[in-house]
């Protein structure tokens, strides 16, 4: 397999504002005593660090990556890993994030298992988040290239080499469907979070800006549901589907 670029954002403010939506949109605040949480693919450290000084020493926090890019690495425990498994036993985490990584990961198998794995380590009543690249993105974000993503995968290489802005795609974003066909068939249960992640974007980093005041903050629901495979980035929050009858 051709060697994938790490795509790391290493940028620690951007990583503060990510993690304290994580946080938002997850409702940690409301989940009472400690929680143990698991940052897959966690890139300069940032979010780790956050979640484990942040939160006045009530989340333990394990990351993990393939490479070491940490530009911060107090308060947290870093193992590196070879691939999507992971080196933790079943169900031992309340909280695991995989934030823009499944796309890294390879190919369907690859994809498949780090979901897998993902539930695995998830306890019972824990609590994830995911997000992902939409295929239908019109520019993709890690070649800053639009239509990129469109094309079909055999060719989507021979796009980069045609604008000159590299020679292998190694990413694999997926379309609002396939995602979530994959997480049924994953075992999870799942709710899109694209209005509140809009929202909280908005409101953490640019409560000010007057696309925000004038517009997007009186969207309703029912605009932001029928929008929701058109959504550049695709957020969801995730757990364990429960078996059938069994009260939620």
């Amino acid at each position: 397999m051709a060697t994938r670029a790490p795509h790391a954002v290493l940028d620690m403010a951007s990583r503060r504002h990510k993690a304290l939506k994580i946080h938002r949109l997850l409702g940690l605040d409301a989940r009472s005593g400690a929680l143990r949480l698991l940052e897959i693919g966690c890139g300069g450290g940032g979010i780790s660090h956050w979640f484990a000084t942040g939160a006045e020493g009530r989340i333990e926090v394990d990351a993990v990556d393939v490479v070491d890019l940490r530009v911060t690495r107090d308060g947290y425990r870093f193992t590196l890993v070879d691939d999507v498994t992971l080196p933790f036993p079943d169900a031992c985490f309340d909280v695991v994030l995989s934030n823009h990584v499944i796309e890294h990961v390879g190919d369907d198998r690859a994809q498949a298992l780090h979901l897998s794995e993902l539930r695995r380590v998830l306890s019972e009543d824990g609590v994830g988040y995911l997000a992902v690249p939409n295929r239908w993105m019109l520019v993709e974000p890690h070649y800053s290239l639009a239509f990129l993503s469109w094309w079909p995968e055999g060719w989507r290489s021979w796009w980069l080499r045609v604008w000159k802005r590299g020679t292998l795609y190694d990413c694999r974003p997926l379309s609002r469907p396939d995602l979530e066909a994959r997480l049924v068939v994953g075992g999870f249960e799942f709710q899109q979070l694209h209005g509140e992640a809009l929202r909280m974007t908005y409101e953490i980093e640019r409560p000010d800006a007057w696309a925000w005041r004038l517009v997007l903050r009186h969207v309703p629901a029912w605009l932001h549901h029928l929008l929701r495979g058109a959504y550049p980035t695709l957020i969801y929050r995730i757990r364990r589907a429960r078996p059938p009858g069994r009260a939620t």
